[in-house]
């Protein structure tokens, strides 16, 4: 059947303060809980809030705790007590078989009620079936539920405490209101003007207007200000550490790469489990990479990254550079992995070029550090480099693991480095973060040996957690470059994520990065924050 056509019933809003207003004029003083007992407490608070911010009214808040009934408790003032209900079935049956008795008065009133009208002395068991023993009662919890219904107390603390505990009762606390009139009270809330527009000043009526004063005790709005992430504060500590100790920012800006860079260079053999699916992004279209050559945007980007360092290592005589050949360190990479060469028997098999060129996000920022090693052969020399950056895994997320992350990169090259160097180094580049106390764990690169695990120990997860991987790189991956035999690199690379979360007591690494942030969490991190000495 179609609905009646015609004009859709509005609801009137209601005009709460004025009300208030009109039973002021009635009467001296208001008690919101009896006069206005139909409206909730944030409704009535707001409403002569308005009225008193304009000085029309004053009030008192007084908080009284209630005693109320349950809805339990007001059937049993409906229809008596459990226990009366089974008095009253026995009464009007003279003798009541207990099997029959929830038929007559229900299951929960024949279990509850027939053991109070034992306890109260108004029935027995004869046999199988009930009989009266009081001809007439008098249903003591009706009437006391029925007085507490009407009073909202009890003074009684003991009983209470039983009608609780049987859950007829509950307590509640109520907030209730003493209105009295303002210093400007008025029937009507007079108009106030919130602007001072230029209509106002140019007619005068600025003079007689009735402006809405300052509420200097309402709470201001809470200002959304900028916040720095608390991985980049530790990315920028980091920065400066590497700074301060004379390295140089390599650029990291291709996060495709070529799997020569990121695994042939570094002597990573190509049916290594890492070049698997499981553990590599590989990019399909396009899903070859061109050979190794001249990179002008990015060399562009190094050399004014390192201009500063350079003059630091400045002699007198300008020393011969040697061009890169980049025909030559193709080659000697494929007759290192497939043959051996510089001394080293390879890994001895036949080495792809479909499978070096393909495209992958780079697994580590370590494909970044060999293109500058590759660049340091041009002018070998002691050097220092880092980068700070994303790298891409195919892992399981987990409270500790990310498929992105961030990867700190750093290189030493110089003459003389040993592997306890490169332990002292770590130990006191952590110590500048505020973690002293460090585990190192031997373990396999293909890039580096020795290598070294880094641990820290994780306050929140009471546990020790990886936090880096670090070695000297082996001669496969550096003389096929032109470098120097008697030059050694020492290889690091860090987490970001995880030195953050103990610097910061973070137990789920997805709390800092992926859509799982939490923004308050950002926002309420100090800006600064206090080491201890």
């Amino acid at each position: 059947m179609p609905a009646p056509r015609g004009p859709v019933p509005v609801l009137e809003k209601r005009d709460l303060p004025q009300e208030v207003l009109n039973l002021l004029d009635e009467k001296p003083t208001i008690h919101t809980s009896e006069d206005f007992p139909d409206v909730s407490q944030p409704e009535i608070k707001a409403a002569i809030d308005k009225l008193r911010s304009r000085s029309m009214l004053q009030y008192e808040t007084s908080d009284t705790e209630q005693v109320v009934l349950t809805s339990e408790g007001k059937g049993i003032c409906d229809e008596g007590s459990h226990e009366y209900k089974v008095w009253d079935a026995v009464r009007q049956s003279g003798r009541l078989p207990i099997k029959e008795l929830p038929s007559h008065v229900g299951a929960d009133s024949a279990k509850v009620g027939q053991g109070n009208a034992f306890k109260n002395k108004w029935i027995k068991k004869d046999g199988d079936a009930l009989v009266l023993l009081a001809k007439e009662v008098e249903d003591q919890a009706r009437i006391t539920l029925q007085k507490i219904q009407e009073t909202k107390t009890l003074g009684d603390a003991k009983l209470l405490a039983d009608l609780r505990k049987r859950k007829l009762v509950t307590l509640s606390k109520v907030i209730t209101y003493t209105v009295t009139k303002g210093p400007k009270y008025a029937k009507e809330i007079p108009e106030e003007v919130t602007d001072l527009t230029s209509d106002m000043l140019t007619s005068g009526a600025w003079e007689t207007a009735n402006f809405k004063p300052y509420n200097f005790n309402s709470l201001g709005a809470s200002q959304n200000a900028g916040a720095l992430h608390p991985l980049n504060k530790v990315r920028t500590e980091f920065r400066n550490i590497f700074f301060s100790q004379g390295f140089v920012e390599m650029p990291t800006g291709h996060f495709v790469d070529s799997g020569f860079w990121n695994f042939d260079a570094l002597f990573v053999p190509q049916q290594h489990p890492a070049r698997d699916m499981q553990d590599t992004f590989f990019i399909s279209d396009p899903a070859k990479a061109d050979k190794p050559g001249p990179d002008p945007e990015t060399e562009a980007q190094m050399d004014a990254m390192e201009a500063g360092s350079r003059k630091l290592f400045a002699t007198a005589t300008k020393k011969e550079i040697k061009p890169r050949d980049y025909e030559r360190y193709w080659n000697n990479v494929k007759e290192v992995h497939q043959n051996g060469a510089f001394g080293s028997v390879g890994y001895r098999y036949p080495w792809s070029e479909e499978e070096c060129l393909r495209l992958v996000l780079r697994t580590h920022t370590t494909a970044v550090s060999t293109w500058v090693l590759h660049r340091l052969a041009e002018d070998p020399r002691p050097a220092r480099y880092f980068s700070i950056d994303r790298v891409f895994r195919n892992e399981t997320v987990d409270a500790t693991h990310l498929a992105e992350f961030h990867q700190i990169e750093g290189v030493i090259a110089d003459f003389g480095l040993t592997l306890g160097g490169l332990m002292k180094f770590l130990e006191d580049f952590f110590s500048k973060m505020g973690i002293e106390d460090l585990r190192f764990k031997p373990a396999y690169n293909p890039y580096t040996e020795p290598s070294m695990e880094v641990f820290g120990y994780h306050v929140g997860l009471k546990k020790w957690v990886e936090i880096g991987n670090s070695g000297m790189f082996r001669p496969e991956m550096l003389e096929p470059m032109g470098l120097p035999k008697d030059l050694r690199v020492y290889g690091f690379g860090l987490s970001l994520e995880r030195p953050t979360m103990i610097k910061y007591g973070v137990s789920n690494i997805r709390e800092l990065l992926g859509h799982k942030v939490d923004l308050d969490f950002i926002e309420k991190n100090a800006a600064v924050r206090l080491e201890k000495n």
